[in-house]
């Protein structure tokens, strides 16, 4: 059996878990598996290297950023390859060039295109264990890039594609994938399986278990998934096809974002091709939209347009709106931070009604309002104000009575 096995910064965040790693990446092997796995950054690195980026520029180069951050996972993937080594089984290290993981040219956030994986073939071939630095590749015109935050997930998913692995497992710091996060809700419940599209979701709604472009990869070539600790051996959490069974459970988890920025336009003209030119710019930028909401005006000429980004990029798409929404004649543009998105997630949406009434109506007896609301076939969220956050997580799971085993 061929498993891919994803260690996350936690898992190598320090010598010691380094050494537990390489012990179990060993313990695999010898049961007779072939094993190759892709590691993050030392838990705390990359915040480090940023920081000291930071200490020079406030708006440093994308392009150096990305070579600056790469080193990351290639000193972890090093250092696990030295403790392999050390454990008496044959180890080699690999950087995203040398695997041949080749993207586009969007620096930290770019796009695998594909992935060569010759030399990790060879690898396994011979019995060596690859050790992938995760979260990075090349271009085309060998220029270093970097796959976004959790990155490392997309590597090993995309790995295990290329070598139509039988497993991927993402090892994390957490047993699996629980309802909701259990350090605001203690009795939060692990959920054995979840679906591709419930996880995605969740991934893309603010649960930091795993990326979401990793999820959209997995999905797309059937990728087999396990969520699992590496702290201790209990079973993780599947994530696979949709079954009967799930679409049963009305709502499987609840997700909160704190990353949320809002910006509003307001008053510009109700006419075809505002809303275009506006996005169209922010698209250019390869800053992300989530919600949109636009208003007529009660003299139906004008219109407020309000949409929500990630906090990390709100400042820079604040300064392209403004100066898109000064070419449109706008009475002004504004920013928020101050908000959250809270968000419940699941297959059964789609054959129960009344789903979303009874979030709204649980939000409104705690004293929660709402901003913005947006809908899937398999999910509700709201934007709310960010110090409600917590509040709204613990009284939607004990709504949705998620703590109870299914």
């Amino acid at each position: 059996m061929l498993i891919v096995q994803k260690y996350g910064g936690t898992s190598v965040g320090s010598i010691e878990r380094i050494q537990a790693v390489a012990e179990r990446i060993v313990r695999a092997q010898k049961q007779g598996h072939k094993v190759v796995a892709v590691v993050s950054a030392m838990s705390g690195e990359t915040d480090k290297l940023i920081g000291l980026a930071n200490q020079i520029s406030q708006n440093p180069d994308d392009r150096e950023m990305d070579l600056l951050l790469s080193s990351g996972e290639r000193i972890s993937a090093a250092l696990t390859a030295i403790a392999v080594n050390e454990l008496g089984y044959k180890s080699i290290s690999f950087t995203g060039r040398q695997v041949g993981i080749i993207t586009d040219e969007a620096h930290t956030k770019a796009k695998i295109e594909r992935i060569t994986g010759e030399r990790v073939k060879q690898a396994v071939a011979k019995k060596i264990i690859p050790i992938i630095a995760g979260f990075q590749g090349v271009t085309e015109s060998s220029d270093v890039t970097t796959l976004g935050r959790g990155g490392s997930d997309l590597t090993a998913v995309a790995i295990a594609a290329a070598l139509k692995a039988d497993l991927c497992e993402i090892y994390t710091d957490v047993d699996g994938v629980y309802t909701t996060d259990p350090g605001i809700v203690p009795d939060a419940r692990k959920l054995d399986k979840i679906s591709y599209d419930e996880m995605l979701e969740l991934a893309s709604l603010g649960a930091k278990i795993l990326q979401t472009r990793s999820v959209e990869f997995a999905k797309k070539y059937d990728v087999s998934l396990v969520v699992r600790s590496s702290f201790n051996n209990n079973p993780g959490t599947l994530v696979v096809k949709e079954d009967e069974e799930m679409e049963k459970v009305v709502v499987s988890g609840i997700a909160h974002d704190k990353n949320q920025a809002k910006i509003t336009v307001i008053s510009v003209h109700d006419k075809p091709g505002v809303a275009a030119r506006l996005f169209n710019a922010i698209a250019d930028a390869n800053i992300v939209v989530d919600m949109i909401v636009q208003n007529i005006s009660s003299d139906g000429k004008t219109t407020d347009i309000s949409f929500t980004v990630p906090k990390t990029d709100g400042k820079k798409a604040l300064k392209i709106t403004k100066g898109i929404a000064a070419k449109l004649g706008s009475k002004g543009v504004y920013l928020r931070e101050d908000i959250a998105k809270v968000s419940i997630v699941g297959v059964g949406m789609r054959t129960h009604s009344g789903v979303a009434a009874k979030m709204f109506e649980t939000l409104a007896n705690h004293g929660i309002n709402i901003i913005m609301i947006s809908t899937s076939e398999i999910k509700v969220s709201c934007v709310i104000d960010a110090k409600y956050t917590e509040l709204a997580v613990r009284v939607l799971h004990d709504t949705f009575e998620l703590a109870q085993a299914r």
